[in-house]
C-alpha cells in the first residue's frame, strides 16, 4: 500500500541499518582492543572463565618470583661459605705448619695469632651475611619458600650455624701455640670442615630444587596463557572477515533507507 503517514519501509530499513552499525561498532571494539570479551555481555561465561585463569596465572608467576628470590638467598649464602672455606683451609694449613718441629715458640705464637683472626673472620661473616635481613649462616632456623595456592607448594630450607662456637663449627678455643695443640687442632678442622661441606651442599641441592621448580612454574603459566588467550583474544581474520560483512551491510541499509524515504513522494504524482 502506498502510504504517506507511515513509511514501513523506512522503519524496517532503519532498523537494520542500527543493527549492522552495532555489530560493526562490535567488531572495531574487538579489533582495537585485541580482546574477544570486553564486558560480561560478550560472553558471561567466558568472562568469569578467564578472569579466574588470569587469577591462577598470577599466583604461579609470583610463585615462580619467589622461588627466584630464594634461589638468590641461598647464592648469597652459599657464597659466603666459600669464603669460610677458604679461612678453614688457611687455618689447616697453618695448623699443619705449627705442628712441625722446626719453629720457634715464638714463631708459632705469630702463625696462632693469624689463625685466631681467621676464626673471628668466619663469625663476622656468619653474622654479617643476610638477605633482606635474614640471615641463615649463625642459627638453625627455617626459611619456607612459597610458590603456590596449597600450603604444601613449598621448599623448606633449614639455615646452618657456620659460627665458631660448639653449635656451629666447634673451632672456638682452638689453639696452634705449641705442637700438641696444632696437631689436636688439625683433628677439629678435618671435622669443621667436613660440617661446612655438608651445608653447603644442602644449600646447593635446594637451590636445584628450586631452579626446577621455576621451570615447572613457568611451563604451567604459559600453557594457562595459552588456553586464557583462546578464550579471550580476539581472531582477528574471523573478526575482519565479519567487519567487513557489517560495513557492506551498513552501506547497503544507507542505500536503501535513503530509497524508502524517497518512496512516500512517488504519492505526490497522484495527488
Amino acid at each position: 500500500m502506498l502510504a504517506i503517514k507511515s513509511n514501513l519501509m523506512s522503519l524496517n530499513a532503519a532498523r537494520h541499518l542500527g543493527a549492522s552499525y552495532d555489530a560493526l561498532a562490535k567488531s572495531v571494539e574487538r579489533l582495537s582492543s585485541g580482546l574477544r570479551i570486553n564486558s560480561a555481555r560478550d560472553d558471561a561465561a567466558g568472562l568469569a572463565v578467564r578472569e579466574l585463569m588470569r587469577a591462577d596465572i598470577a599466583v604461579i608467576e609470583q610463585g615462580a618470583r619467589n622461588a627466584r628470590d630464594g634461589i638468590s638467598m641461598l647464592q648469597t649464602m652459599e657464597g659466603a661459605m666459600a669464603t669460610v672455606d677458604d679461612a678453614l683451609v688457611r687455618m689447616q694449613s697453618l695448623a699443619e705448619q705449627a705442628a712441625t718441629g722446626s719453629y720457634s715458640s715464638a714463631q708459632r705464637w705469630i702463625m696462632h695469632q693469624e689463625f685466631d683472626e681467621m676464626r673471628q673472620e668466619i663469625d663476622r661473616i656468619a653474622g654479617a651475611t643476610k638477605f633482606n635481613e635474614i640471615s641463615m649462616l649463625d642459627n638453625s632456623s627455617t626459611v619456607s619458600i612459597h610458590f603456590g595456592e596449597l600450603t604444601s607448594d613449598k621448599i623448606d630450607v633449614t639455615a646452618s650455624d657456620m659460627t665458631s662456637a660448639s653449635g656451629g663449627l666447634n673451632i672456638t678455643g682452638l689453639a696452634i701455640s705449641s705442637t700438641d695443640s696444632a696437631k689436636a687442632a688439625l683433628t677439629t678442622l678435618d671435622t669443621a670442615i667436613g660440617s661446612k661441606d655438608t651445608a653447603r651442599a644442602k644449600f646447593g641441592y635446594k637451590m636445584n630444587r628450586l631452579e626446577g621448580t621455576v621451570s615447572v612454574l613457568n611451563i604451567q603459566a604459559e600453557n594457562l596463557r595459552a588456553a586464557e588467550s583462546r578464550v579471550s583474544d580476539v581472531d582477528v581474520a574471523t573478526e575482519m572477515a565479519a567487519m567487513t560483512k557489517n560495513q557492506v551491510l551498513a552501506q547497503a541499509g544507507i542505500s536503501m533507507l535513503a530509497q524508502a524515504n524517497a518512496i512516500p513522494q512517488m504519492a505526490l504524482n497522484l495527488l
